[in-house]
């Protein structure tokens, strides 16, 4: 890979790791549709533009279905109970639960129709995934937490479900459109509850500086990076990445948020981690790869960026 590839795959690591750092600071003080509402109106208000620059938009409405079914489980509900399950869970934990999407994209593969056969090291990874996700989640499931613990995980599932409709039904749709339309039709949809929930008071600094990341930093400039990264490294090679974030939102949150580190935190992120990249292990040709630079249709594929962003 190239310095540049290199230079890319770690701020993608970045990028997308420290997003539930900023939303728990943000939640602290305003509401959970505000938050949503805040960064996915700056994310739209700079890719938009770009988008439209770039034509295509006869694609975008002839794929307007799939495109509201993406931004349902990829952006509208997720994040809402993202946002909701750091008013009770740490951003560490919230970070590390996210990190079993590959393992649930892999099990939701095989029951919906993949023809791809499981050997004994796929499976061995999901049970260890798994079992990462039972020890990091069983000592707070009681009260509130187990409520939020139940709100990450369905936003597992829908970060699992989200690339496979825009591997299916939305191949013709170019990477930029997806996020930009996708993020417009969120901030829409988020204007109304976000009026009703108006803070009374003009947030802390330390909150808007949070917001403002969230949305110019961790989500248009990330889908920037992202697609760049794609373009340079191709798809496989660069999401990669994916393995990289819970290592980001850890240490973020202990760093900055004082979050704890246990050895339940360290079992879980190894298992949890190690069961991801064996479950989704894949057979390679014994040829090697062409050239780094992907075609038009790896570049599409490449928008299936539910299964790293937070």
């Amino acid at each position: 890979m190239s310095r540049r590839g290199w230079a890319l795959f770690a701020l993608m690591g970045v990028l997308w790791g420290i997003p539930y750092l900023m939303i728990k600071v943000a939640v602290e003080e305003v509401s959970v549709p505000m938050v949503v509402f805040v960064r996915t109106a700056l994310g739209a208000a700079v890719l938009l533009p770009l988008a439209i620059r770039m034509g295509r938009l006869d694609v975008v409405r002839r794929h307007w279905r799939p495109l509201l079914a993406f931004t349902a489980v990829e952006i509208l509900g997720p994040w809402a109970l993202l946002s909701h399950a750091e008013t009770e869970l740490t951003s560490s934990m919230t970070g590390l639960l996210i990190a079993a999407v590959p393992i649930v994209g892999v099990v939701l593969a095989r029951l919906t129709g993949d023809a791809e056969r499981l050997g004994p090291v796929r499976w061995a990874g999901l049970l260890v995934g798994l079992t990462g996700v039972c020890v990091l989640a069983w000592p707070h499931l009681g009260g509130g937490s187990a409520w939020a613990i139940g709100e990450v995980m369905l936003v597992a599932l829908g970060y699992s479900i989200a690339p496979m409709i825009a591997l299916r039904r939305l191949q013709d749709v170019p990477s930029l459109q997806m996020a930009a339309f996708s993020l417009a039709i969120a901030a829409v949809v988020y204007t109304g509850p976000a009026v009703l929930t108006w803070p009374d008071a003009m947030p802390s600094t330390q909150v808007l500086v949070a917001l403002l990341a969230l949305g110019l930093v961790c989500t248009a400039l990330a889908f920037i990076v992202f697609f760049e990264l794609i373009r340079e490294v191709g798809t496989s090679r660069g999401m990669v990445f994916t393995y990289v974030n819970p290592a980001v939102a850890v240490a973020a949150g202990v760093v900055f948020l004082n979050e704890p580190f246990t050895g339940t935190i360290m079992l879980s992120f190894a298992l949890i981690l190690g069961g991801s990249v064996l479950a989704t292990v894949q057979r390679r040709p014994v040829a090697a790869e062409a050239a780094p630079v992907p075609d038009a249709e790896e570049v599409r594929r490449g928008s299936a960026v539910s299964e790293a962003s937070p």
